[in-house]
């Protein structure tokens, strides 16, 4: 018996994204003006894209200066009447403190003011629109999702633990769009997540996508990742050695040092068209029966011959197919 050194593929179904999806919002509350774009529109870096009503913005701000001034002219009066010893370093310390604090609320106010509107940070997609005119948001309230072209698109699929654990950054894929045709789009994972979802229990595997303009985010997929079945420590046999077969299970004689049967369970990975990838049971070197193998009765003791040896010596029965393949396929014994 050998170890496989077949390929085997992972293939998992996802979906297009870009790889920034940046979620857009006011940093002040206030009564949405204007709403320049709809989902799907692309946009250019530094344009518009939605505004608050600056009257209330600008109230906020004209009250905030008012107060500043206030603050200030009561605190150079007691700032006066302190240095003629009328009233205590206390009070002259509290007004100090009020004047500041009225020149932070303009600054504030004055930020507020400066961004009551929503500028596209970079040249993009709208993908969500949450907001319309006349709605009242509170500061930080998500109003537009931007895809941002600049970053490019990925690929995210789940992939369940045991292939995952197969897979590393840097490894090469395949992508297949459905609307895209039957051409394969040349990928490599860039991430991998570090921890399973808690509903489903897959990770999710994230693959960088070359630049198509065509792409778009929520085209849905498949990845299909090739491996060496090798890497699982799956071990090839003729399809002719397994017998008892069941649900991703089956049976396999093995030949023990002292020639007699062993019968072992082991676990079906893949089905080729003459050979199996098994794992568990069995190890790489040892002797196993390839053919006749229902035949034969566990503790039966048995001689292994090659294909080309002739008839077993008189007084034997021959048990045709069994041995220790060096390559799949080789070997015969005699009960």
């Amino acid at each position: 018996m050998q170890e496989s050194s077949l390929q085997r593929s992972i293939d998992a179904v996802g979906t297009i994204r870009y790889r920034r999806e940046t979620p857009l919002g006011f940093t002040a509350s206030g009564r949405v003006a204007s709403v320049r774009y709809n989902e799907g529109d692309f946009v250019k870096r530094g344009a518009r894209l939605a505004a608050l009503d600056r009257q209330n913005v600008g109230a906020d701000l004209a009250v905030a200066q008012a107060e500043q001034e206030r603050a200030q002219a009561e605190f150079n009066r007691i700032a006066e009447l302190y240095a003629q010893g009328w009233v205590t370093k206390r009070q002259y310390e509290s007004t100090e403190a009020a004047a500041k604090a009225a020149s932070a609320r303009v600054r504030q106010a004055g930020y507020a003011s400066g961004t009551s509107t929503i500028n596209a940070p970079s040249g993009g997609v709208i993908l969500s629109r949450m907001v319309e005119p006349g709605q009242v948001v509170s500061a930080g309230t998500p109003a537009l999702v931007l895809g941002q072209n600049a970053q490019g698109f990925i690929f995210r699929a789940p992939v369940v633990d045991r292939d995952a654990s197969k897979l590393r950054a840097g490894m090469p894929g395949e992508i297949y769009i459905e609307s895209l045709g039957d051409e394969a789009i040349a990928a490599t994972i860039s991430e991998i997540d570090g921890r399973a979802n808690e509903a489903t229990g897959a990770f999710t595997v994230i693959f960088r996508l070359p630049a198509r303009p065509r792409l778009r985010s929520g085209q849905i997929g498949t990845a299909k990742i090739k491996l060496p079945a090798a890497d699982d420590g799956a071990l090839q046999i003729p399809s002719s050695a397994l017998f008892g077969v069941r649900t991703g299970e089956g049976l396999v004689h093995i030949i023990g040092p002292d020639s007699r049967v062993e019968t072992r369970n082991v676990r079906i990975e893949q089905v080729l068209d003459t050979q199996v990838l098994i794992s568990g049971g069995v190890k790489i070197g040892e002797n196993i029966v390839i053919r006749g193998g229902e035949n034969l009765k566990a503790g039966q003791k048995v001689r292994a011959i090659s294909p080309a040896s002739s008839d077993p010596p008189a007084g034997q029965s021959s048990a045709p197919g069994a041995g220790r393949p060096s390559a799949p396929g080789a070997g015969q014994s005699t009960e």
